[in-house]
């Protein structure tokens, strides 16, 4: 399974062959910082929202129940679905579901294994911007006898918080900006370093790490004392032969990429987007942002 470091997965019940699920899109106040808090949006209390995880063949039925102020929907992003349930209703037959009302997606998992988001897209421009979005995720089937001994998933995310002054970092609630480009938050699965949480691994073994992105920007991820290897480009697989060896990808918005490479340089290493701006915490002179460590035990 994979796991999504300070984000949960999101359950489910069996329903005749079905796998049911509840997506509820609601308000968060999500911590990035010790005892610093955002309005943000996002689904069933976690900003970003559970992880879904599925396998090919599996039939879904997702259930999205609208406890948001505005009508809302969501995307399937990257999956090969009915029309009626792609959850864009400004241009096709997919319904916006309305506040307090709820519309159940039911499709079959026609894709191959790989990893995909979910997202909003109504009134997109600014409720990506406040949060609402998640990694869905295709298993293989025949995990258990391939090379990963682990395997994660990094959502990317930036945000305008309003209520602080540049380089100010104090406790409190404060609301986002999300008509902004003046992004003074980068986080990684909703938190900024250093409350992100630590990616363990152990010498020797062989690690992915699934990268996401569904907000403004592109960011440049970069990974310290290795090598890796970019294995999937948007849930489908990279042959091999084509496959590059680098140490830096840019994730732009829509995007996701697998990497993987081996464990084989013990230390606590830096991993994070290489943009400047985007490595610190209101502009604060201190490492912050979108930064995590991978870390050997």
């Amino acid at each position: 399974m994979v796991i999504t470091p300070d984000v949960p997965d999101l359950p489910y019940t069996l329903h005749k062959g079905v796998k049911y699920f509840e997506l509820v899109a609601e308000p968060v106040k999500r911590e990035i910082l010790p005892g610093l808090f955002i309005n943000a949006w996002g689904y069933n209390r976690s900003m970003p929202g559970p992880t879904i995880q599925v396998y090919p063949g599996d039939y879904v039925n997702i259930r999205v129940i609208n406890k948001l102020p505005a009508p809302t929907s969501v995307h399937w992003h990257g999956l090969d679905i009915p029309n009626v349930m792609d959850g864009v209703p400004d241009v096709e037959p997919s319904p916006k579901i309305d506040p307090g009302k709820y519309f159940d997606y039911y499709f079959r998992i026609v894709n191959s294994p790989g990893t995909h988001m979910y997202h909003t897209h109504f009134y997109s421009v600014t409720q990506e911007m406040m949060g609402l979005g998640g990694a869905f995720i295709i298993l293989d089937p025949n995990q258990q006898n391939q090379y990963i001994h682990r395997d994660y998933f990094i959502m990317l995310q930036e945000f305008r918080v309003n209520g602080l002054k540049m380089g100010e970092i104090k406790p409190g609630v404060y609301d986002l900006d999300p008509m902004s480009h003046d992004f003074n938050f980068f986080t990684i699965n909703g938190r900024c370093f250093p409350f992100t949480t630590p990616l363990i691994v152990k010498m020797g073994e062989n690690v992915r790490i699934r990268l996401g992105n569904i907000v403004h920007d592109a960011h440049p991820i970069h990974i310290h004392g290795h090598q890796f290897i970019v294995s999937a480009s948007d849930g489908n697989s990279i042959p091999i032969r084509n496959r590059l060896v680098k140490t830096t990808i840019n994730v732009a918005s829509g995007e996701t990429y697998d990497i993987e490479f081996k464990a084989n340089n013990p230390g606590i290493w830096p991993f994070h987007c290489h943009i400047p701006h985007h490595m610190s915490n209101n502009m604060q002179k201190p490492m912050g942002g979108m930064f995590t460590v991978m870390k050997y035990v």
